[in-house]
């Protein structure tokens, strides 16, 4: 399935029932004072998390989603039916913006996370409300309101514990597939990778991390040049980014070339993602000869002033791709306990 991931959508809860106005009438009783009953409530629109789906496709053709309006009252005080509630499934990691006005109304992170986007008419009162000592044959009734009405931006963030990053072709969707089950296209061609791809990478029956691979970065792409830049966003969620390097590239570029490239971009898109943690992977080494191999490799340390974590692998052939998974995953499962920590030490305050 082709993955999108924006979708623009018109919802409009349901209207609120019209209260009635009635009277009482029956064999004997001419004058048995009112019955009007109430409307029914209109039906609100929700989203509703899902984690069976990963794309916004659902939304591309069917634009237009209306709950259902309630009931009106009837004589004998009978209550109108509310209308049903609409529930419309999203995948997790969705944003929803107003369209108009780019508010953010909220975002959809967990599985079966309910969030109200338009809320359903209030019902309307038939005149027995209006009933007094003093107003015992009442007209009044009210209608009900109308349900909001709202165009929304869906926007999906996917939702992953790693990222990749990268010129195009240099090695992102080789590596995704070398480490998970995920079968991104690959080609000796730029832009093979159109839309973002996701792999579960299983260390043990209850140890896993996911895994992202974007589009490739071209220089520009801040400005929007290119694909990359349109799906960086996915990448804002990630514990950790890999900065992925191809030591041998055909065309024989400067690989510190390209990590500058990727770097400028960066900081042109985001301060804040120039802060996340991160990696450098050398991959393709096995096109070089081994004895070169460490040599080479320290160069484009050395050229790039890189001091962080640095891993020399071929994602083609797997070599160092096993250490690389058993390093994330311990890294991934820290930040998970210390998230868990600040999310019990923040219920404790509260």
């Amino acid at each position: 399935m082709k993955f999108v991931d924006e979708a623009t959508i018109r919802v409009e809860a349901g209207k609120g029932g019209d209260g009635c106005l009635s009277f009482r009438r029956e064999k004997y009783i001419p004058f048995g004072g009112p019955d009007g009953g109430n409307g029914g409530d209109g039906g609100s629109v929700f989203l509703v998390g899902d984690e069976n789906i990963n794309t916004l496709a659902d939304f591309r053709f069917t634009r237009k989603f209306n709950a259902q309006s309630g009931q009106a009252g009837s004589g004998r005080n009978c209550t109108g039916k509310s209308g049903e509630d609409l529930y419309l499934k999203v995948p997790l990691g969705t944003v929803v913006n107003e369209a108009d006005t780019e508010e953010v109304i909220g975002e959809v992170l967990q599985h079966q996370q309910v969030l109200r986007v338009a809320q359903g008419g209030r019902h309307g009162v038939g005149n027995t409300v209006f009933k007094s000592s003093t107003n015992r044959a009442p007209r009044q009734f009210t209608k009900g309101t109308p349900g909001e009405i709202r165009q929304l931006r869906l926007e999906l963030k996917v939702l992953a514990d790693v990222g990749l990053l990268g010129l195009p072709n240099a090695g992102k969707s080789t590596l995704i597939r070398a480490v998970s089950s995920a079968r991104p296209k690959v080609a000796d061609y730029p832009f093979t990778t159109l839309y973002p791809n996701l792999g579960v990478v299983r260390i043990e029956a209850d140890r896993s991390f996911v895994i992202a691979d974007i589009p490739g970065i071209i220089e520009g792409a801040a400005e929007g040049a290119g694909l990359g830049i349109q799906f960086l966003k996915h990448l804002s969620r990630t514990r950790l980014l890999l900065h992925i390097i191809d030591v041998a590239p055909p065309d024989e570029s400067d690989p510190a070339k390209a990590f500058s490239i990727i770097e400028n971009e960066i900081k042109q898109y985001s301060d804040e993602m120039m802060q996340y943690e991160r990696w450098l992977v050398l991959n393709k080494v096995d096109l070089l000869p081994e004895a070169e191999r460490e040599a080479h490799c320290q160069q484009i340390i050395d050229a790039i002033g890189w001091q962080g974590p640095v891993y020399r692998l071929s994602a083609l052939t797997s070599e160092g791709t096993q250490q690389l998974c058993f390093d994330i995953m311990e890294f991934v499962e820290r930040q998970r306990e210390a998230a868990c920590a600040n999310e019990s030490e923040q219920q404790n305050d509260a």
